[in-house]
């Protein structure tokens, strides 16, 4: 892989060459939450993504071609974005000891869809504040809560697409109850998005070693039981921030609603699962659970439905009507 650094314009641009083909939207996609997320926009070939690094604001605009890979950055942390790119992409990340023949259907999967990137930000708290409003909700409610949570106490990305800024430890620590519950998030939640804000510098100092090359899943024990000490945070949640922010291999995001049956599903055709059957039918890939996990995901595989879906609440819309 080759790296030409050059300056262009008000943005800075960087170049580096493929050993594969890659499809963005498979290893930068788990970083979206829902349709309109304000701070990324994602597809097969090209990707923007707005963050607050430890130099301050940026966005990069990343563009794949099969061969290459052609990324520009704008802001106070271009180049810290830039840095980073090839742990975002998974280009460094070791599958080592990965063997998807233990199961045919994963082998298949394999095969199909290619090898498995575990991208990773080393954004912690920009994977934590989504997880959290996340929590025991339907997608849908907790997505339209981060919208308006964005784009009432974000700001604006530099460089030109428009991305919004996620708000930031210091900005959501500060907000009072009574603002957040106008958001719809329900003061519980709030009181707790409130005080991991308060503790984020800690949790982000666990993801420096996942920030090196090649560092892909270090940190992660440590960061998941950080995370797991605080009440209100459980191995869910932990899960889906160690995998995004620090690349983590092995995590499995146990107590989610949907995934221990789309794993069951997936590996035995049972239309149900419990989180035990689950990690019993990972266990074969312990170290790279993630990585059967991410293929199952990206094959579209889902167990049939039985009865009504779960309807989304608004509290905020409800609030309004009283």
């Amino acid at each position: 892989m080759t790296d030409a650094l050059e300056a262009r314009g008000t943005a800075t641009t960087r170049s580096m060459r493929l050993p594969e083909p890659l499809d963005l939207r498979s290893v930068l996609g788990p970083l979206v939450r829902g349709a309109g997320d304000p701070t990324i926009r994602v597809s097969a070939g090209s990707a923007a993504r707005a963050s607050v690094t430890v130099d301050g604001p940026a966005s990069i605009e990343i563009r794949s071609t099969g061969a290459s890979v052609d990324a520009w950055a704008w802001g106070p942390g271009a180049a810290r974005l830039l840095d980073g790119l090839p742990a975002a992409l998974g280009l460094d990340d070791d599958d080592t000891g990965f063997d998807p023949s233990l199961h045919p259907v994963v082998a298949g999967l394999a095969r199909r869809l290619g090898r498995v990137r575990l991208g990773r930000t080393g954004a912690v708290w920009e994977a934590l504040l989504p997880a959290m409003l996340e929590q025991r909700i339907t997608g849908t409610e907790a997505w339209r809560n981060f919208r308006r949570l964005v784009r009432a106490h974000g700001s604006a990305a530099p460089g030109p697409h428009g991305l919004l800024l996620p708000p930031t430890p210091a900005t959501v620590a500060a907000l009072p109850s009574w603002t957040l519950t106008g958001l719809g998030i329900e003061p519980r939640r709030g009181t707790l998005l409130r005080r991991i804000a308060r503790e984020a510098g800690r949790l982000e100092a666990l993801a420096g070693a996942a920030r090196l090359p090649g560092g892909g899943g270090a940190g992660a024990a440590a960061l998941a039981a950080a995370l797991q000490a605080h009440q209100g945070i459980g191995p869910w949640t932990a899960a889906e921030v160690t995998v995004r922010a620090l690349g983590d291999p092995d995590a499995v995001s146990v107590a989610d609603a949907h995934l221990s049956n789309v794993v069951a599903f997936a590996l035995t055709r049972a239309p149900r699962g419990t989180d035990e059957r689950m990690l019993e039918l990972l266990a074969p890939w312990a170290g790279h659970r993630a990585r059967v996990i991410r293929l199952i995901e990206r094959s579209g595989i889902t167990p049939p439905r039985y009865g009504p879906r779960v309807a989304p609440r608004d509290l905020a819309r409800d609030l309004s009507r009283r």
